[in-house]
This record gives structure tokens, C-alpha cells and sequence, in this order.
């Protein structure tokens, strides 16, 4: 007990090392230090949600339609201000609770109720390649089937996953719509991430970063750009999704669409009947 006590203890320094990082550059200690360590971690977390929502979407919006305007997106496709502030709205109002997920695997973790490792030479390199491969697989599988289903039952997606879908036009997408979601539709779709720390080993940093990278893949998704690189679900695959309503569910990848039978080419007639 006290070996498994003193291994859990890595993920708590982890977690106090980045609270530190973070709200320790940012904020006066008599701000954060004074919370609940629980708090710390959400506040952290929403944080750091904020940034690589706002910093890599604003870059990015900039690069697309002003300093290569007509280059990428032609000048009739940019998306409104009106439609990028909507979809920034959305995504605020869902933000403070998608930051609770990783919150709440970090409790967890730090509990010793998931099957985390806290360092990579704890497995060896092989092992922990294959962790994260394996890793990713589920995910992939577990966010393909979560989405397809938000789409399949009508309740939830008339509830729920239609609030992302009211953006279904070249210039109505933009980045900032990747996390313009009802929030609980948002947390669903991120929840196999969370299911996999408790169905196999996993390297919980690494865990935390393919999760808070996938919010940044989420903007390049929607970006409309269709740059193809199989088996990469980019954006040409994605924006098809929101035209078409039933095909490229895949968040990473293609392979899931392949595999089901739902996968259609960005080519993909964009009047195709919904």
C-alpha cells in the first residue's frame, strides 16, 4: 500500500507542477494558491483551454482570410463576423465544463482508480509506443460511434448535436466552430478519451496532451481547406460531414468511416440530398 501510495504521488507533483506552471505564470499566488487543490486543477485547465482555443483559431483566421485572402478560401467563402462571434459564444458557454473532464481523470488518476503510469521509463519506450497507439484506436473508435450516434438518435441530436450542425455551409465554418457545441455534446464526444484511461495502461501526461491537441484539431477541421492526406481526417473530409449530415465521423482519422461504410471523398457533391 504505501509503494502504491508513494507511486500515486507522481501524478499529484505532476499536477501541482503544472498548476504552478500555468496559474503560477499568469496570476498572483493569493488568487490560485488559496483554492482547493480540485479548483486549482479546473481553473488550470479552463486556463489552458481558453489559450489554445483563442491563440491558434485567431492565428490561423488571420493567416486564411486576411493575409492570404483568395489564396486558400475564396473572398465569398469567409465566414461572417457575425457567424465567428456565434460560434464563439457557443464555444465559451461550453468551455468551463469541458475543462472539467480533464479535472476529473486528474482526480481520478491521482486516486489510483484508472490504469495511468506516471512515467514513460516506468514500461520502457516500446511498451509505451504501443500504449499510445492502442490508445489512440480506442479513441478513435469510441469518438466515431459517440458521434455517429448523436446524429442516428434523434433526441440527441435534435437536443444536443444539432447546436454544432446549424454551421453546414463553406461560409458559415470557420475554426472557431470546433468547440461550438451544446456542452454536454462536447463532453460526450471527448468521453472515450476519458473511457480508455481505465480500459488499458496509458502515460496520463501524454493522455492530457493528445486531449487538449485534439481541441486545436478540432479549428483545423473546420477550416474548409481540403488538403488530403491519407488516412488524416482533414478538413475536405470534415466540412463534407456538415454538408452531407451522414458521412466522415471520424475525428483523427478516416479509418473508422472506412471501415463502416460511412466514409465519402471531399469531392463529394455538396448538393447531395441530406
Amino acid at each position: 500500500m504505501d509503494n502504491q501510495s508513494g507511486y500515486l504521488q507522481l501524478f499529484t507533483a505532476d499536477g501541482d507542477f503544472y498548476n504552478r506552471l500555468l496559474l503560477g505564470t499568469l496570476m498572483p499566488e493569493r488568487l490560485w494558491v488559496p483554492l482547493p487543490r480540485f479548483f486549482q486543477t479546473w481553473l488550470r485547465n479552463y486556463i489552458g483551454g481558453l489559450i489554445m482555443y483563442f491563440t491558434p483559431n485567431f492565428l490561423w483566421c488571420f493567416y486564411l482570410y486576411y493575409l492570404k485572402i483568395n489564396v486558400y478560401v475564396p473572398k465569398d467563402g469567409i465566414p461572417s463576423r457575425k457567424a465567428m462571434v456565434k460560434q464563439i459564444q457557443i464555444a465559451m458557454r461550453g468551455l468551463p465544463w469541458y475543462a472539467l473532464l480533464p479535472t476529473v481523470e486528474e482526480y481520478v488518476t491521482e486516486g489510483g482508480w484508472t490504469r495511468c503510469f506516471a512515467r514513460v521509463h516506468h514500461v520502457g519506450w516500446l511498451h509505451y509506443v504501443f500504449y499510445v497507439a492502442l490508445y489512440l484506436i480506442l479513441v478513435e473508435f469510441g469518438i466515431y460511434w459517440m458521434h455517429k450516434l448523436l446524429h442516428d438518435i434523434k433526441p440527441l441530436y435534435n437536443h444536443l448535436h444539432a447546436t454544432h450542425h446549424i454551421y453546414n455551409k463553406h461560409n458559415s465554418l470557420s475554426p472557431f466552430a470546433g468547440l461550438a457545441f451544446h456542452p454536454l455534446d462536447g463532453i460526450l464526444q471527448a468521453l472515450p478519451h476519458s473511457m480508455a484511461l481505465f480500459i488499458m495502461p496509458m502515460h496520463f501526461t501524454t493522455h492530457l496532451v493528445i486531449l487538449f491537441m485534439g481541441g486545436i484539431w478540432t479549428a483545423n477541421i473546420h477550416d474548409c481547406i481540403n488538403a488530403k492526406f491519407w488516412p488524416i481526417m482533414g478538413s475536405g473530409y470534415h466540412t463534407v460531414h456538415h454538408v452531407t449530415y451522414r458521412h466522415n465521423y471520424g475525428h483523427f482519422t478516416i479509418w473508422m468511416d472506412w471501415m463502416f461504410g460511412t466514409l465519402a471523398e471531399p469531392d463529394v457533391d455538396d448538393k447531395e440530398d441530406d
